[in-house]
């Protein structure tokens, strides 16, 4: 019977999906890092570029760390601005008509009934009359 760390120790690490946002110059810098992989003879995707970048740092000694960290930039968190439209002279928008009442849609029957029910006469009742 085997022991219970080899079935541990086979299962894959659980991955987790993120998105950032970095300036294009960097952006640019993983392009060029790609292009460098290839061109001694191995390809590599940006996530694995960013995780050597990680292991690279991971070794570096404390002081090293905090001056390599010191050296990036903070950005503004969140999506970045969409592009502005030229300003324009801003168009007055016309008159709101009234929507016109719609005619309520009749649903089609899922079955057709086998034999329809007589309908029922209304029967109008009345104030009795007084006398005089």
């Amino acid at each position: 019977m085997a022991p219970a760390n080899d079935k541990s120790a086979s299962k894959k690490p659980k991955l987790v999906r993120d998105s950032f946002t970095i300036p294009k110059n960097e952006f640019a810098a993983i392009e060029a890092l790609k292009a460098r992989a290839i061109a001694l003879g191995t390809s590599v995707k940006k996530s694995e570029l960013l995780r050597a970048g990680l292991m690279a740092l991971q070794g570096l000694s404390d002081a090293a760390y905090k001056a390599a960290v010191a050296a990036v930039p903070t950005l503004k968190t969140g999506r970045p601005a969409a592009a502005k439209a030229p300003a324009t002279k801003p168009v007055a928008a016309p008159a709101k008509k009234k929507a016109a009442a719609k005619k309520p849609v009749a649903k089609k029957a899922a079955k057709p009934a086998a034999k329809a029910a007589p309908a029922k006469k209304a029967v109008r009742k009345t104030a009795p009359v007084k006398a005089a």
